[in-house]
């Protein structure tokens, strides 16, 4: 079993062209990509090929998960999420598998009131 590469986006190896390809050393980039603020971790994305593809996670520098989700080909699919600094989910998203169409958003307050629901075609 091979073990996943990871980066950190920092790396002066790491470069970015214009359609948000990620290449490490001169090469599209497969494996993981981690931020960090400080000596927080902020964010951890997979990408394929120079893409993000796969899970893609956020966190607050005081460790609260900040978002989450799956992209693939650099596109959002699935459901989505978001929070509050204070943990209280602020918005879930739901894409289509084609990465192109929102299904639905919900959002809501810091004290876990919605703020709007909506739903493609209704």
């Amino acid at each position: 079993m091979t073990a996943v590469q990871r980066i950190d986006i920092d790396d002066p190896e790491v470069d970015m062209d214009g359609s948000e390809r990620l290449y490490y050393s001169g090469r599209p980039f497969t494996g993981e990509v981690t931020e960090h603020l400080g000596e927080s971790l902020v964010s951890l994305d997979s990408y394929v090929d120079g893409y993000k593809n796969g899970p893609s996670r956020e966190w607050y520098q005081d460790g609260t998960l900040r978002s989450e989700g799956t992209l693939r080909a650099g596109l959002a699919v699935g459901e989505f999420r978001e929070w509050h600094s204070n943990g209280v989910l602020a918005a879930r998203q739901v894409f289509a598998e084609n990465g192109m169409t929102l299904l639905e958003e919900h959002t809501w307050d810091e004290h876990g009131r919605p703020t709007r629901t909506w739903r493609k075609g209704a």
